[in-house]
């Protein structure tokens, strides 16, 4: 009977299967389908997942820095206390939809992306870069933002509450219907000359 990690490389479908404690770093899972599975406490660094598909999928304390995402399908996918770190989301499917909690996002880079209404919760995105990326109504709730780019992007509705150290360029981006918390505010006001009082 084959592993499970030789299934992963062996299949091409996988439905509604939960993956445990897989060490598979650097495994190539290009051309894939999984729907409805779930990965826990896996280790799926330099993973390529390119042309792919995840359907419903959930990822719980997994580490997949350095992964390589490009073209795979992201439909209803939750990572949840995962380790992201510099992993490039520009070039994924059309319309992915997905989600982050307590994920460490640190030098990740979103070129080109639409991600609305995508939900960052209690994420560490220092140093990422958010470039051209479509962020309408995407919610970005106690994540600490130090360093965190964002160029040409579109926040309209976009909330940032009880985010720390967001540095937001109103004059680079598109912000009518931002929230912002009051530190932001002040920051924001500073730069331009101005005094809360």
């Amino acid at each position: 009977m084959a592993t499970i990690a030789e299934r992963l490389v062996a299949e091409d479908f996988f439905e509604n299967e939960v993956f445990d404690n897989l060490e598979l770093e650097g495994t190539e899972l290009e051309g894939k389908d999984f729907v409805g599975c779930s990965f826990h406490n896996a280790r799926l660094l330099k993973t390529r997942w390119q042309g792919g598909r995840l359907e419903d999928c959930v990822f719980k304390g997994c580490d997949l820095t350095g992964m390589i995402p490009g073209g795979v399908a992201l439909r209803g996918v939750d990572f949840s206390g995962c380790k992201l770190m510099g992993i490039d989301w520009s070039n994924l499917g059309t319309m992915p939809a997905l989600s982050f909690s307590d994920c460490n996002l640190r030098y990740a880079s979103f070129v080109g992306a639409r991600l609305r209404k995508t939900q960052f919760t209690r994420c560490d995105l220092g140093e990422a870069n958010f470039i051209d990326v479509d962020l309408a109504e995407a919610v970005f709730d106690a994540c600490q933002l130090t360093g965190t780019n964002f160029e040409r992007c579109e926040l309209r509705g976009a909330s940032f509450a009880g985010c720390v150290d967001l540095q937001l360029d109103p004059t680079r981006n598109k912000v009518k219907g931002v929230s912002i918390p009051l530190e932001a505010a002040i920051s924001l006001a500073a730069s331009f000359g101005m005094k809360v009082v």
